[in-house]
């Protein structure tokens, strides 16, 4: 566990018992005390010694951000599309220049020059590995569309890998159609995966035909029949892959897509039936390309060495038994360091990008020379490795819920019951001595109030005086156990408990599913005031009326955190930067309470600009009208049926004829604007510079 680096100082102050009453802004909460002025230089001094290098160590910022994103002295986050060798560009910048155009959080930003800077590493990669051991086959990647099937995003992909013949996978019909009209390029690949009916394989044949380079992988023996005899009807020579079932499988969350109980794949006594039906129709010549894959977000560079030499060693045989093969495929698998660990956790990986280029290079060159056949082409599907990092959603919390809020000034008064008495000096009297001991009675005189209650004994207000001091009681017990050696299991769990809930606007569901539905971590940091002291901890809660609409895990140098170090939403408007969220979430997400797609900017470098860059493209999010023409409501039916209701109302006197029309107006406005909640929509800033509602 990284060191806890927020102190609480304001509640950890001294407490002097005197009959004057304070209302000192440090304290979290108030009794009969006095703090000398001494206490609050001291309390000042702490609460601002907090560096800029200490924000990046404790948000582990320079071991997931791969030298994409930094701190500047102001505090804020910075991304670096380039890395080193090109600008530097302020969020925070980049976030006031959309709200000038009238966007509204939540906002995904796409930085597209780190998404190119992306496919030409992953590229470069293989180029340099296979220079380096002379490696004498090519390499055709190819990016999987399902990992992102936005055309903003495939585009510019196509784009940066063009000096590569940096091709793609598809997975589907609507893939393929999408893929055979955006991609171009007579030497690049488009790989057909997935299952396939008729239509499947006859609009692939047809992009054959058009001297595109289709492989056309079999997923299960019966196609290889059907693309046997279509290719005859259609007069094509088909380009033919077998997708491999290998015994060696991944590890991690996606574990299971390999191994022998794999969805998709031939058995090796499949693939001699597939290769036979091939031979017996004259067409062994197509069979062009072998392909495996183990699995997704693979985290040990062990496991990926291990599948490769085994698909390498199928190639190899095949190549022996007469067929040319070109091309090994190894699939995905090559992960994203999320959590900045270089671990084998779920959310890490233990290589670097060129590590992984370099052992999968290796791996096969050592198989082919060893049963002296040709080095195939390789092919990989790495999409999670170059989308994840060029797309960051920011989101604004609006409030927390805190359970040790002040929301009154306590002090015994005539007339408390008992409990509350009780509370209040175990609340002025706990110490480093008898903290778990005085947590063990308050939670127990909580008990009891309880039970009071539940008998018709104690009020609401006594209840509330209960509650109150209970949570200030457990706080500071919390806080006397900062920096222990060792911390015992309760106060652990105490401390989840006593954790503020920060309320985001957005929906967990629709832009961040991989971790409602997997667990899966993403990077989460404030994107300023990293140049102030984090003085609270929490979770983050969206705006859905779902219990499980929440993030609750989060990333740490040594596994994972339940709670986010942030600070008290004593500024408005406060900013969260979710990262590395390029992958799958942007399609994958559901309409959970009808909360739609976020608005969404599309970010260029350029040094003609004074800002060192331009908004290429704003994409809004989804309005009320779309969201619900998706589940079949009409948006001018829904008028219709509303301008009834105001016409009723009007004649049975209930509003006036005015007031009907401008609800009226209000409703059909309103479908028309954006999903989410919008504090800035019907404010606006009154002669003395205050806020007002208009």
């Amino acid at each position: 566990m990284f060191v806890k680096f927020f102190v609480r100082v304001f509640v950890r102050l001294p407490v002097r018992r005197k009959k004057t009453q304070c209302r000192n802004p440090f304290l979290q909460w108030e009794w009969k005390f006095v703090v000398t002025q001494q206490d609050i230089m001291i309390a000042n001094k702490n609460a601002t010694a907090w560096s800029v290098q200490e924000a990046v160590a404790a948000y582990n910022i320079d071991n997931w951000g791969a030298g994409y994103f930094s701190v500047n002295e102001t505090g804020n986050i910075c991304v670096s599309p380039l890395q080193g060798n090109g600008a530097t560009l302020a969020m925070m910048d980049v976030l006031q220049e959309a709200q000038s155009r009238g966007l509204a959080m939540p906002l995904l930003i796409r930085f597209h020059d780190l998404l190119r800077h992306r496919v030409v590493a992953v590229n470069e990669g293989f180029r340099v590995a296979a220079a380096e051991s002379g490696y004498q086959g090519r390499y055709y990647g190819v990016f999987p569309i399902k990992v992102n099937q936005l055309c903003e995003v495939v585009e510019e992909i196509i784009d940066a890998g063009e000096p590569y013949h940096y091709g793609l996978e598809v997975g589907s019909k609507p893939e393929l159609f999408a893929a055979m009209a955006v991609y171009q390029d007579p030497e690049g690949l488009i790989v057909c995966n997935g299952y396939k009916d008729a239509s499947y394989v006859r609009m692939a044949l047809a992009g054959c035909r058009l001297g595109k380079r289709i492989i056309l992988v079999v997923e299960k023996l019966e196609e290889m029949g059907q693309i046997i005899a279509m290719a005859r009807e259609m007069n094509v020579s088909p380009s033919v892959g077998v997708r491999i079932r290998l015994l060696s499988k991944g590890a991690g969350k996606w574990a299971e897509s390999g191994g022998e109980n794999a969805k998709f794949g031939l058995t090796t006594a499949e693939l001699l039936e597939a290769v036979e039906l091939l031979k017996q129709a004259g067409m062994e010549r197509c069979l062009k390309l072998v392909h495996f894959h183990i699995g997704s977000q693979v985290p040990d560079i062990a496991i990926i060495k291990r599948a490769v030499r085994e698909g390498a060693r199928y190639y190899a045989k095949l190549r022996q038994m007469g067929y040319e093969l070109e091309f090994l495929d190894v699939g995905g698998g090559l992960g994203v360091d999320y959590d900045g660990s270089r671990s084998s956790s779920d959310s890490s990986t233990n290589y670097s990008m060129q590590e992984y280029t370099s052992a999968v290079v290796y791996a096969v060159q050592e198989v082919c020379d060893a049963e002296k056949v040709p080095h195939p082409h390789l092919v990989s599907e790495s999409g999670r490795a170059v989308v994840a990092h060029h797309s960051v959603l920011i989101v604004d919390l609006f409030g927390s819920i805190q359970k040790d809020r002040q929301l009154s000034v306590l002090f015994p008064e005539k007339g408390d019951v008992r409990v509350v008495a009780q509370l209040f000096e175990i609340h002025n009297s706990l110490n480093k001595r008898n903290r778990r001991e005085s947590l063990h009675n308050a939670r127990e005189l909580k008990e009891e109030a309880q039970t009071m209650f539940d008998l018709g004994l104690l009020d609401l207000r006594m209840k509330a005086k209960v509650e109150m001091l209970y949570w200030q009681i457990a706080r500071q017990v919390v806080n006397l156990y900062q920096g222990a050696k060792v911390i015992p299991e309760e106060i652990i769990e105490l401390e989840k408990e006593v954790s503020d809930q920060y309320l985001c606007n957005f929906s967990v569901f629709q832009s961040l599913l991989d971790h409602w539905a997997l667990g899966q971590l993403f990077p989460i940091v404030p994107i300023h005031r990293l140049n102030e002291m984090p003085n609270r901890e929490g979770i983050l809660v969206d705006i859905t009326c779902d219990s499980e609409g929440k993030i609750g895990k989060f990333i740490d140098v040594e596994g994972v955190r339940e709670m986010l170090p942030l600070h008290a939403i004593n500024q408005k408007p406060y900013y969260v930067g979710i990262f590395l969220v390029g992958a799958y979430q942007d399609t994958m997400g559901d309409l959970h309470n009808l909360f739609g797609r976020v608005n969404e900017i599309h970010v260029y470098l350029d040094p003609d600009e004074e800002s060192g860059y331009y908004i290429e493209e704003v994409i809004e999010g989804s309005t009320m009208a779309h969201v619900l023409a998706t589940i079949q409501y009409d948006s001018n039916e829904l008028v219709s049926k509303m301008k009834m209701q105001v016409d009723q109302a009007i004649k049975e006197d209930r509003v006036k004829p005015n007031e009907g029309m401008r609800l009226l107006a209000e409703y059909e406005k309103g479908l028309k604007n954006y999903t989410y909640l919008d504090f800035n929509r019907g404010q606006e800033k009154a002669p003395n510079g205050t806020t007002q509602v208009v």
